[in-house]
């Protein structure tokens, strides 16, 4: 028989993670998450916390943010945004941003986002989940290959036209 002491044990538990909806006490951490997959890509963020408030929990909500959050705090988010395909009359999510944090990427956070991206467009009423990823993002592009995303030919130009 072997004796080992409780002093000598040392269990290494994975921690728990919850994929919910976002609540308005994690706007800091998801306005502190998009400005860190901004300065990921290159880009700036010109995001706040006040703009967020107005468009996850405002009158009328434009986005939805879903979260992945530990014990230590909030790991990674997606943000949907609603489409429409009017000459298919079908609804449509757009998967907007999907970030998971340094220290956290490779254990299924990612994955595990999308599989409830993909749950609240179904209870949305949505017939499809889109989602983009630059031309250059090939660690990107063969994970949503990975995750059954099909890859659509760009067909035209993108416009924008500033509202000011």
């Amino acid at each position: 028989m072997i004796e080992i002491e409780d002093s000598e044990i040392s269990l290494i538990r994975p921690p728990v993670v919850t994929i919910r909806t976002a609540k308005p006490r994690d706007l800091p951490e998801l306005n502190d998450m998009i400005n860190l997959l901004a300065i990921h890509h290159g880009d700036a963020s010109a995001s706040t916390m006040e703009q967020l408030e107005r468009d996850l929990f405002g009158t009328v909500p434009w986005i939805t943010a879903l979260v992945a959050e530990t014990d230590e705090g909030l790991i990674g988010y997606a943000i949907l945004c609603p489409l429409y395909r009017a000459q298919e009359g079908k609804r449509g999510m757009d998967l907007h941003h999907l970030f998971v944090r340094d220290g956290h990427r490779g254990h299924g956070i990612g994955q595990h986002l999308v599989n409830r991206a993909r749950e609240t467009a179904k209870g949305a009423g949505c017939d499809y989940l889109s989602v983009s990823a630059a031309t250059g993002n090939i660690q990107a592009h063969r994970f949503y290959q990975y995750m059954d995303f099909t890859a659509r030919p760009v067909t035209g130009m993108r416009y924008m036209q500033a509202l000011a």
